[in-house]
């Protein structure tokens, strides 16, 4: 079975485990400059993360994990989080 085509792979990680791994059509990060989305395609970027809510989307449905804090890493069609719980 096929992926859709306009999904990203969310990858977010803590120091001491994998905490998810799943394919999104979006996700939502409380960047330290304020919020952004990420999209299919999104540009490269590396930004510092506070403390709030990580937002995805996935099988159309709206998911959520509240972080402390972290940073991402967007590149390729993927989102690496690097989080503290």
């Amino acid at each position: 079975m096929s992926q859709p085509q306009d999904v990203i792979n969310l990858l977010v990680l803590s120091p001491v485990s994998t905490i998810l791994q799943e394919m999104v059509s979006s996700v939502e990060l409380p960047g330290s400059k304020g919020r952004f989305t990420v999209l299919k395609n999104h540009a490269p970027i590396i930004s510092s993360l506070d403390e709030g809510e990580v937002s995805y989307l996935a099988d159309g449905k709206k998911h959520s994990l509240h972080i402390r804090t972290g940073f991402a890493q967007v590149n390729d069609n993927t989102v690496t989080l690097c989080v503290e719980i």
